[in-house]
């Protein structure tokens, strides 16, 4: 009953997406060998790493987080990892992962995800890199169903990421009572307020794999952001009150100052797993060798983070890197650029 479920509500979502935006699909062959490929809105495919290792078993103990996103779905983008969630049992999330052949991903368990043969940061990792919340599905036979464990060899794995946005911009107030204001086709609006600010830099690992001032990762619990130049580490995280006040492996958040957390407004559900800011939020972006159609999709993938410092004019954020406590001290105000595909909003 569970899986017939799951496979109504995957059809449902695709059917909402193809008559209502463009979306980005990709398609991953369990295959060892297998072309991995993106299929662009405009119908041309690009060919995005080659499969190096299938999956042959669910990580059943995930990270806390996975388990506020929707099964069939991606709970994860990150320059190092895609992370799906395939159900949620125990109060504990079900993934299998994609990671780069060469990487650090420790929420990806061994045998429990396909590795390509592409460079962190790039391709599925980078620009054509799908926004959590995407569905997820299995084509096995040239049928196509909802993800209820692991894939088999021979299945396809199809992920449909939209494309279209309904916001452009979030400006965070960085002190205690800040306000998280987002920008979008609607107006601006508060969605949240600063319980803790930032103040440092940590060693978080996947900044080793991208540029200052862009995105490292996105999940349904946390927006981390590179601080360093690729080849170097360091960064910061926002994170909701929720997954800081239950999730034991967060506890550190509280006594550290690499993390801005962030609760919802009064009477308003919890953050976790919602967008704006942790679900069809954000992607790692183009960088090196990605080229994705024109122009303005090649740099409007490719968000961007820019700061004021003690009150003064937007400017790139301090280059940081390591463990610095106090590496963000002057910083009064963060901004956030979402994005987008296509010039203009989705309508």
């Amino acid at each position: 009953m569970m899986k017939f479920l799951l496979t109504l509500l995957f059809l449902s979502l695709s059917v909402s997406l193809s008559s209502a935006e463009n979306f980005l699909e990709l398609r991953i062959p369990c295959e060892v060998g297998g072309i991995a490929t993106a299929i662009l809105p405009e119908g041309e495919t690009v060919e995005i790493g080659r499969v190096k290792m299938i999956p042959s078993k669910v990580n059943n103990n995930a990270y806390t987080a996975s388990k506020w996103a929707s099964p069939s779905t991606v709970c994860a983008t990150a320059v190092n990892a895609i992370h799906i969630l395939v159900s949620v049992a125990g109060n504990k999330g079900r993934i299998i992962s994609l990671v780069p052949s060469v990487t650090v991903a420790p929420a990806a368990v061994q045998g429990a995800f396909f590795s390509l043969d592409t460079e962190a940061g790039t391709g599925i990792f980078g620009g054509f890199a799908p926004m959590t919340g995407s569905s997820v599905s299995v084509e096995h036979e040239g049928n196509e169903s909802a993800l209820t464990d692991a894939p088999v060899e021979g299945d396809t794995l199809v992920i449909r990421s939209p494309l279209g946005a309904s916001v452009y911009m979030a400006d965070i107030e960085n002190r205690p009572g800040g306000r998280v204001i987002v920008h979008g086709a609607d107006g601006a609006r508060v969605t949240a307020r600063v319980i803790r600010p930032v103040k440092g830099v940590g060693r978080f690992g996947g900044s080793l794999y991208q540029e200052r001032g862009r995105i490292r990762a996105s999940h349904s619990g946390v927006i981390c952001t590179a601080t360093s130049s690729r080849g170097t580490v360091g960064g910061f995280q926002i994170m909701p009150l929720k997954h800081a006040l239950t999730s034991p492996e967060m506890l550190n958040s509280w006594l550290l100052t690499q993390w801005l957390i962030i609760a919802p407004l009064p009477g308003m559900p919890d953050l976790e797993g919602t967008p704006p800011l942790f679900k069809r939020a954000f992607v790692p972006g183009p960088q090196n060798g990605d080229r994705l159609p024109d122009f303005w999709t090649q740099y409007g993938r490719r968000p961007l983070v820019l700061c004021r410092i003690d009150g003064g004019n937007w400017e790139r954020l301090p280059e940081v890197e390591g463990r610095v406590d106090d590496g963000l001290m002057g910083v009064t105000h963060l901004r956030f650029y979402f994005p987008l595909w296509e010039s203009g909003l989705a309508k």
